[in-house]
């Protein structure tokens, strides 16, 4: 399904009087980096600064970041960042944006917190110019005027967006979900969201992860109803993994605890920064003496013990995968403790799940994970609840956003069956360039965007170049060829000699060395005195020879480096 027909980008994406533009740089056709762009007449405003882990074929890289290139061309018009919820992709991006654009941040308490602690860990004190905002302020900068709404989802303080500008009324979801019975007591604000329905929308920018699950998102209190059963049924010590950053979800394994008089202990440094956090800002409440360090707990009985750790999705190094492979510094897996996967695995994590899953039951654990006993829930709408949100906000326009393309897809063909016409759904891509007037929307064009890869200190000097031949290192290896020539008479006076990492084991292969060093060899002696005294010509003809041999031979294309010296 695709929005109106596309017209040719034009050279200024400042907007021009009576349009909008909003650009997603993160966030469409992915999950992960989350990043929208809010331009009026050169004036701008972003929603969220969210960075995405790396996938499989992202050799080495860390993380991966929104490219700011856009905002960076038009950094004296930028007027602040809005900041939906305090998760990894919607607020790990700021330590590296706000390195190169000074703006201030307004976020809800509890997001305002973990930014905090999470510039503290990049050496960077907090924002002087950050505001905290709650649901129903209505903040005023240039023509925008960004009112917060209540939303629920899997961290307390989420919000979502209503931008009034003098064209109309634009709703920013963020991650969302009904939650009729929250754990902290916290419902979605359906009557301002129907307000603003009756008021009237431009258009709707709606959370698209759960598209293709029909029916309703369980609420959270049903989780804590199953961790509860779970921790008074187990004999020996209890360990619960989940994401870090799901403080309902603590603070339910927290009273389970209390009530099965159990001690809680916490490993996984970004859960033990995110329970300090909310215990200082008051979003988690713990009875005193409940906490106790994970130093401490030999000091108790198995049966008085729970460990909150992180891990839900089978990280290498996170606490959970290093206790399956018995090498956590701390805790060892006891044959009798009870494992709780309180997570789905995030797409391609499964196998890492899976592992960590087997490791767990060989060390005799009992596992129960997300599909066994509700241990569970999703903190994105389903889609009974992604059509009440385009039922209650009655936009003219509707943009699906925050899924892969499949899901974009589908959330549009549910805002189509409650009556949004098709003409009026779009359907864009990172750096499209979203164009609205009073009464018209269309995509025009796109900006400079895309991904920027972290790789240790490094933020975008990793490119698709560095990627590709890491893939093919790690394919396929490396083979080194080092001749010397003779300045004066231009012959070969050593060598070639070769040395090959990941390739073929020199010892067991020394035939296919020997008969590679003399195709080259015979390469070189075939050459003529031109050509032998052009370094570059005979890095050519060293690659060239023995990339064939070796292809003939093993079917293989390592990455040959010929290296020359000259005597």
């Amino acid at each position: 399904m695709t929005g109106p027909a596309r017209r040719a980008p034009t050279r200024s994406r400042v907007a021009e009087k009576g349009k909008l533009h909003v650009i997603p740089l993160g966030g469409i056709g992915e999950i992960g980096k989350n990043m929208y762009a809010y331009e009026y007449q050169g004036e701008i405003i972003v929603v969220d600064c969210g960075l995405m882990f790396p996938e499989d074929e992202m050799y080495g890289v860390d993380l991966v970041i929104p490219d700011i290139s856009f905002l960076l061309e038009h950094r004296d018009q930028v007027l602040g960042i809005f900041l939906t919820h305090g998760h990894e992709d919607h607020i790990g991006g700021l330590p590296f944006v706000l390195k190169q654009l000074q703006v201030p941040i307004f976020a809800t308490k509890l997001t305002l917190g973990m930014i905090r602690g999470k510039l503290e860990e990049h050496g960077m004190v907090a924002h002087e110019h950050s505001r905290e905002i709650q649901p129903g302020d209505t903040l005023h900068l240039g023509p925008f005027h960004v009112e917060a709404f209540r939303v629920n989802h899997s961290i307390p303080d989420a919000v979502g967006f209503a931008i009034h500008t003098p064209i109309g009324t634009v709703v920013h979801t963020g991650d969302f979900k009904f939650d009729q019975t929250p754990v902290d007591g916290e419902v979605a604000d359906f009557h301002r969201l129907a307000e603003l329905g009756h008021q009237g929308v431009l258009a709707l920018f709606s959370d698209s992860t759960n598209a293709e699950r029909p029916g309703y998102t369980g609420s959270e209190r049903q989780v804590g109803k199953a961790l509860d059963e779970v921790i008074a049924g187990a004999k020996q010590r209890v360990l619960v993994a989940s994401f870090a950053s799901n403080v309902h979800r603590i603070q339910q394994v927290m009273n389970a605890a209390e009530k099965n008089g159990r001690k809680l202990a916490v490993v996984g440094r970004s859960m033990e920064n995110v329970v300090r956090i909310a215990l200082e800002l008051g979003y988690l409440k713990a009875s005193e003496g409940t906490l106790i360090e994970i130093d401490d707990i030999s000091r108790f009985p198995a049966n008085q013990i729970v460990i909150m750790t992180t891990g839900s999705q089978g990280e290498p190094m996170a606490a959970l995968s290093r206790m399956a492979a018995s090498e956590h510094k701390k805790v060892e897996i006891l044959p009798g403790d009870t494992v709780i996967i309180a997570a789905t695995p995030v797409p391609g994590n499964e196998k890492s799940v899976s592992r960590t899953i087997n490791n767990l039951y060989r060390r005799g654990a009992e596992v129960v994970y997300s599909s066994h006993m509700g241990v569970h829930v999703s903190g994105h709408a389903s889609q009974e609840e992604l059509k009440l949100m385009i039922t209650l906000v009655q936009p003219r326009f509707f943009c699906p956003m925050h899924g892969e393309y499949r899901m974009l897809i589908t959330n549009a063909r549910l805002a189509e069956a409650v009556g949004v016409p098709k003409p009026n759904i779009l359907i864009g891509e990172i750096g499209s360039v979203y164009e609205f007037t009073e009464g018209t929307a269309a995509i025009v064009g796109k900006v400079n965007s895309g991904s920027v890869f972290v790789d240790g200190l490094g933020v975008g000097d990793v490119g698709n170049i560095v990627l590709r031949d890491r893939k093919l290192l790690a394919e396929d290896g490396v083979i080194v060829v080092v001749v010397a020539i003779d300045r004066e008479s231009q012959t070969v006076i050593s060598g070639p000699d070769i040395v090959s990492r990941g390739f073929v084991y020199v010892r067991e292969s020394d035939q296919l060395i020997e008969d590679a060093k003399q195709r080259i060899r015979e390469a070189l002696e075939m050459a003529d005195s031109r050509r032998m005294g052009d370094w570059s010509a005979i890095k050519s003809l060293v690659r060239d020879t023995l990339g064939r041999f070796v292809f003939e031979r093993t079917r293989r294309r390592p990455m040959i480096l010929p290296i020359v010296m000259e005597i």
